[in-house]
């Protein structure tokens, strides 16, 4: 064979295998896209995404758009080629894998992790709107979660009210963890507690509740020893009326603070945004404490390309969120929910000088 055909072979081969590596080869990356844009105002599907009966409520005509962040699955890794142009394209981002699912976590744990935390964000946003309605919220101290195998396994179960520990009175999660540590390891404590069946629709001074005692065991950590019961405590809010919010396919805590806006909105006289296209994002609490949120720019991007006017910015991602503002959209900085609403207002008056904006950080 001719040395110049050989040579023209050897790279074919090269090039081939080459491509080979690029396109089948799997990289250590996951790509991040401006997902969908919501209005917690109108409908998605075929539902209407914040549904209230048992209250008055107020049409409410304008955009509070809540956004999302399209990323790859779990189980996918970019290959070489896909890599490239994701850092090529302005509106995409390629990050290490690790830092959207953590290491060794399964595409079933990212799921449940994101739907536990979609519901959180919901129930948190709702007694924020309603506190900031000056709505009374009840709450009671609940049983979360039970380890499997513990020592509160078929003693206690998710869902059941806690009334009581040795007789003192629970008013918050933390409440049961210290009553339970007085204990060492071994020595039982007694609960009083009304079960989920019973407690459904009463107020749990209403019912007696019962006694249950359980042996506790040590704990399994690497810290000082201490006992344990073996169940996570949380707080189940009672609400006055029925408040539903309704949209498949998102997870994660970062709709927040639009779902509690789109909640105060429904339940106040007049449109809030006065027309505007107000989008944005951010965690809330109990409290309406706004917090911040991963992929932000590439929200901004997602509510400009829909037609924002506006992007409510949790105070601590203003400064990544500056760095690359899309043309049009105006970055109004928010830490609690109340400034949003009164952002809310300047918005709807045209008095958009005196607005809270964000810097580059």
């Amino acid at each position: 064979m001719p040395s110049r055909t050989a040579t023209l072979l050897a790279s074919t081969l090269t090039l081939i295998a080459l491509l080979s590596v690029a396109l089948l080869v799997p990289t250590p990356y996951s790509e991040m896209s401006p997902g969908p844009t919501v209005n917690t105002l109108g409908t998605y599907g075929n539902d209407t995404v914040i549904q209230i009966t048992g209250h008055k409520t107020y049409p409410a005509d304008g955009h509070l758009n809540m956004t999302t962040v399209r990323v790859t699955g779990a189980d996918y890794h970019m290959n070489l080629v896909e890599s490239v142009f994701g850092w090529l394209r302005h509106d995409d981002k390629v990050v290490e894998h690790d830092t959207i699912y953590p290491k060794g976590q399964t595409a079933e744990q990212a799921d449940q992790q994101n739907a536990e935390e979609f519901t959180q964000s919901q129930d948190s946003a709702k007694v924020a709107a309603l506190k900031e309605l000056n709505i009374p919220v009840k709450s009671r101290v609940i049983v979360a979660a039970v380890v499997s195998g513990g020592a509160s396994q078929g003693v206690l179960h998710a869902g059941d009210v806690i009334k009581a520990v040795d007789g003192t009175a629970i008013k918050q999660p933390d409440d049961v963890a210290s009553l339970v540590t007085k204990h060492k390891p071994g020595q039982p404590v007694t609960f009083t507690v009304v079960s989920a069946a019973e407690a459904k629709g009463k107020a749990v001074d209403d019912v007696p509740g019962r006694q249950v005692t359980i042996t506790t065991r040590k704990s399994a950590d690497d810290g000082p020893a201490r006992a344990v019961v073996g169940i996570q405590a949380g707080v189940e809010h009672l609400f006055p009326f029925d408040i539903d919010i309704k949209l498949a396919d998102v997870g994660g805590p970062s709709a927040g603070m639009m779902f509690a806006l789109g909640i105060v909105d429904k339940l106040t006289p007049g449109d809030m945004t006065g027309g505007k296209f107000v989008a944005g994002t951010g965690t809330i609490d109990d409290d309406g404490k706004v917090g911040p949120i991963g992929g932000i720019s590439l929200k901004t991007i997602g509510a400009r390309n829909k037609g924002a006017q506006y992007f409510l910015t949790p105070a601590d991602n203003c400064g990544e969120a500056a760095k690359d503002i899309p043309g049009g959209l105006t970055l109004v900085k928010v830490t609690t929910l109340d400034d949003a609403v009164a952002a809310l207002k300047e918005i709807k008056a045209g008095d958009t000088k005196a607005l809270p904006s964000c810097t580059k950080g």
